[in-house]
């Protein structure tokens, strides 16, 4: 037994559903994979990026693309070490 032919109207009402559903998984992966990374900042120092900054750093990676990102990163000399904080009413430079 054939199946109706679907009228034009009905084919593209199917294909609109069929695509509001691609599209749904679509958000939902990318939901997924953005929660993944997200738990894996939780893991890193990024306290010592101020927000800006580590906004920053994630644009500019997202934008040139990840492996350029790093590569360049690389390259760069590590920071030094946050100075530590003087004691309240101390000197602020030495008196030698």
């Amino acid at each position: 037994m054939d199946m109706p032919k679907m009228t034009e109207r009905e084919r593209l009402a199917d294909l609109e559903a069929r695509q509001r559903k691609v599209a749904e998984e679509v958000e939902s992966a990318r939901r997924a994979l953005r929660d993944r990374y997200a738990g894996m900042v939780t893991d890193l120092p990024i306290e010592a990026l101020s927000e800006r900054d580590f906004r920053d750093v994630l644009t500019h990676a997202i934008r040139v693309g990840g492996s350029p990102a790093v590569s360049a990163l690389k390259t760069l000399p590590a920071a030094a070490p946050e100075p530590k904080s003087r004691p309240k009413g101390g000197p602020a430079t030495s008196m030698a």
